[in-house]
Order: C-alpha cells, then structure tokens, then sequence
C-alpha cells in the first residue's frame, strides 16, 4: 500500500514539475523561443512576434462555444487587460482557433470585450504551439523566451498566471506619487 502511495505521489510531484508541460498536446517547453507568427486583430492593429523582443506577451488560444475559455475571458479582461492596457511593455493577443474574423467580432461585440482579438481559422498560429486544449495561455518574457505555458481555466492557475505577469511588470506598475 505504501508504494502505490508513494507512486501516486511521484507522479503527481512529476506532472506538477513541468508546469504546464506535462500535456503531450504541447508543442513547445518553457524556455524555448517562441515561435513566430504575425497576425491582425479584428479592429486591424498588425501584431509581429518577433518584432515583440523587450516586451511581456501573453497569448490566449480561445473557442467561442468553449465553456471553460468563456468563463475565463471575462476574468483576463478585468485581471490582465485593465490592469496592463496601458503598460507600453504589455502586449496582449487573444486568438480565436478554428474562427474566422467575422466570428471572432461577433463574439467581442456580443461579451462587450475590448481586448484585442484575432482570428487563426486554419489554426496556422496555434499549431506553433499546440495540437489541441483551449483555453490556452502562453506567455513570453522579454527576451522572447516561453516563461508560462497552461491549458485549461481554474482560479488557482490563473492566480499563477496573474502573480507572474505582476512580477514581470512590476517596473511598469502606475506610479500614484505626488506631482
């Protein structure tokens, strides 16, 4: 009985070891450039990875009929955009896989989001990343390496999610001093 405990144990810490990597869905490992990809939001703004270097990016792969990714939209909106938007070191995409933009604007318009969003219809940007799962953050440091990957949405994880984005940007937080 002891070794089954401490088997279930191991496994356990292992799957935990990788944040985030443990999904043999995922195609990249924290620490790996991320892949390249340009794309553009639905209200036309151009976004270039690669011409990202020295920011914090934070991607989110969603679906619009994908219950988990529409409870936690709402959350990114109040917890990542609004804190963020104006923190000229952020940049954040939310991805609509397998939508066309038309879908992706229907969707906004009708949840009142003002991030921004983009379309892949193809999944052309989330097969760099991943064969499958939604929602899926990614987020990369400023050396244009993966420092966060995830799939899923619980509260706990978002907590991580939000904790780190934090750390990163903390250079860039409002300044609320006296003039």
């Amino acid at each position: 009985m002891k070794k089954v405990v401490l088997f279930m144990i191991l496994v356990s810490a292992l799957s935990q070891a990788g944040l985030g990597q443990a999904d043999s869905t995922t195609l990249t490992r924290i620490g790996d450039i991320a892949p390249a990809f340009t794309c553009s939001t639905i209200d036309g703004k151009a976004i270039d990875i690669s011409k990202l270097k020295g920011k914090v990016i934070m991607i989110n792969f969603f679906a619009t009929w994908c219950g988990p990714c529409n409870s936690e939209l709402p959350v990114v909106q109040s917890n990542i955009w609004e804190k963020y938007m104006n923190n000229p070191e952020f940049v954040l995409v939310v991805i609509g896989r397998e939508h066309t933009e038309k879908e992706v604007s229907d969707f906004v318009s009708a949840k009142h989001f003002t991030m921004p969003f983009a379309a892949d219809p193809k999944r052309e940007i989330f097969k760099l990343y991943a064969t499958q799962n939604i929602p899926r953050n990614v987020i990369i440091g400023k050396d244009g390496r993966i420092i966060f990957q995830g799939t899923g949405y619980t509260k706990a994880e978002f907590r991580k999610i939000e904790e780190l984005l934090a750390e990163r940007l903390k250079s860039q937080a409002p300044s609320l001093s006296k003039k």
